[in-house]
């Protein structure tokens, strides 16, 4: 096997470190994976960094493994790598490298604050999980490692950085740490003064371009493996330095590559433990709080909707029914049981028969929640069966992002061609999909490569830096050479099912006082 012709991509998602190696015809050939979980610390979602390194490492060595048992070779080369992770969050670093703080994740809703004078300084929006909301909340609380800062990233930043030695990322990553223009295909020009004279008389001695990751476009190269990041990456000493990097994407983009939605009007929906919706706009829209504005690796603008919560629940729940069944002696395959679960929903009624839950173990933007509780609540008169129980677990998962969808789709008029799915909510066919379908009111289709995910967009981010024509645009290269012959399913909700949906929204939105309660007291 000619492994220089293969291409890896490496993504560390939030629940699970992924790894997919691509042949030339864009297909996978091996992965391999680690699972981990975030913690929370002082109040402080994160992931150590001892985690982070140790994560990483077992996922490649896993990929190895797969390697070796199907081609009986191991792994020293491949043509190309790229990270990806989740995007936003932070992590500061001084001068010598050395983290400053804990690494503070997307799902963090401490910078409240921050977030609402940098948007209110700009006139664009500022969600709470971006970096320049973390670091200008930093400052508003007076933290002590601030005059000490000399670079700050994200975790696809930092670990491009210790592979390649590079402080870069592509530029659909940057936009989730600062705003990009579209037009210059870097950090705002005027914002980023904005800012500088905002902290001038902190003096910190730096200036917000002294400190962030230059931007760059997918297609170009973003350093190679050096020998460190090689003994990093494979400590077993197999792999050879040299590889060229893609630059690193956030899970956003790597997700629209997945599912080919580069192009303006078409949109993915990745849904997982959080779920986000990116539509590519043709027109920037008005100033909303629960909108995002972020990129294409290629730098064209993206409306998103990004939710904290969406499948963590239904996580917790199956596991308690896993737990119940072998307490009964049932032997059964937890992915068996959540693809009966997920079939069963379909069998309850279109609004869920009375019943109720918000999915929030953290707090959700959309919403407007700080914090989160997960409630599970019926009236006296609900049905509660165990379709309707499990239906009503898929539709909350989708509820903040249908209410950030409608401002996109309504106020704003945004159009939409096409919209793809993908992500483990989509895992068992036909469910996810026609869930969604009912809470949009369009078709939703899936791709055969959509569990592949993020990484898999990541390695075709390598495959276009390496295999591109001269001057083929993204969206040309996927439409051509990867999807062209792509096989995938479409599904459109019937009226029933989206009805059924509406009702269950509105009693959702209605009972959100439920959900506060439940903050304030448990």
């Amino acid at each position: 096997m000619q492994f220089k012709n293969t291409v890896l991509g490496i993504e560390l998602g939030s629940t699970r470190i992924k790894a997919v190696l691509i042949d030339e015809n864009h297909l996978p050939i091996a992965s391999g994976s680690h699972e981990w979980e975030n913690q929370l610390v002082n109040n402080v979602w994160t992931y150590s960094m001892d985690a982070i390194h140790s994560g990483v490492q077992a996922c490649y060595a896993d990929l190895k493994r797969d390697v070796k048992e199907k081609f009986g070779e191991t792994l020293t080369e491949v043509g190309a790598i790229g990270i990806s992770a989740m995007m936003h969050g932070y992590l500061p670093f001084d001068r010598d490298g050395n983290p400053l703080t804990e690494f503070r994740t997307w799902r963090n809703t401490m910078t409240g604050p921050a977030a609402e004078k940098l948007t209110a300084l700009f006139g664009f929006n500022i969600p709470q999980r971006w970096s320049i909301a973390h670091l200008y909340q930093a400052m508003l609380n007076g933290e002590a490692h601030l005059p000490r800062l000399a670079h700050l990233t994200t975790l696809a930043g930092y670990l491009h950085t210790k592979l390649t030695g590079e402080r870069a990322l592509g530029i659909g990553e940057a936009s989730g740490v600062f705003p990009i223009d579209s037009d210059r295909l870097d950090y705002d020009a005027g914002m980023t003064e904005k800012f500088d004279a905002l902290i001038a008389q902190a003096g910190y001695g730096w200036r917000l371009r002294d400190i962030l990751p230059r931007v760059l476009m997918a297609g170009e190269r973003a350093g190679e493996l050096t020998a460190a990041g090689a003994a990093f990456l494979d400590p077993a000493g197999d792999l050879k330095p040299g590889i060229p990097f893609a630059p690193p994407e956030g899970d956003a983009g790597t997700g629209m590559t997945a599912t080919n939605s580069v192009a303006p009007r078409t949109g993915n929906v990745s849904a997982g433990t959080s779920d986000f919706a990116m539509i590519v706009v043709e027109k920037m829209p008005g100033v909303h709080r629960e909108i995002d504005m972020v990129t294409t690796p290629t730098g064209k603008p993206v409306a998103m909707v990004h939710c904290s919560n969406c499948t963590s629940d239904i996580n917790a729940w199956v596991g308690l029914l896993y737990e119940f069944a072998g307490e009964i002696g049932a032997k059964i395959n937890k992915g068996d049981l959540y693809t009966l679960l997920f079939n069963k929903a379909l069998e309850g009624d279109k609004d869920c028969g009375g019943l109720l839950s918000y999915n929030y173990l953290s707090g959700e933007g959309v919403t407007d929640l700080d914090a989160g509780r997960p409630v599970f609540a019926r009236t006296p008169d609900a049905k509660l069966t165990l379709a309707n129980f499990m239906r009503t677990h898929l539709l909350s998962a989708l509820a903040t992002l249908k209410i950030g969808l409608d401002i996109l789709t309504g106020e704003e008029k945004v159009a939409i061609d096409r919209l793809y799915g993908h992500g483990g909510y989509f895992k068992t066919p036909g469910v996810g999909q026609r869930m969604l379908s009912a809470a949009v009111g369009s078709p939703v289709s899936v791709m055969e490569t959509a569990g592949e995910g993020g990484p898999y967009g990541m390695a075709l981010l390598c495959a276009f830096m390496l295999w591109k024509k001269d001057g083929q645009k993204l969206e040309d290269y996927l439409n051509e050479k990867v999807f062209a012959n792509a096989k995938s399913s479409t599904l459109m909700a019937d009226e029933s099912d989206i009805e059924g949906f509406r009702r269950f929204l509105a009693q959702y939105r209605k009972s959100l006082p439920v959900e506060i309660a439940a903050i304030n007291t448990l």
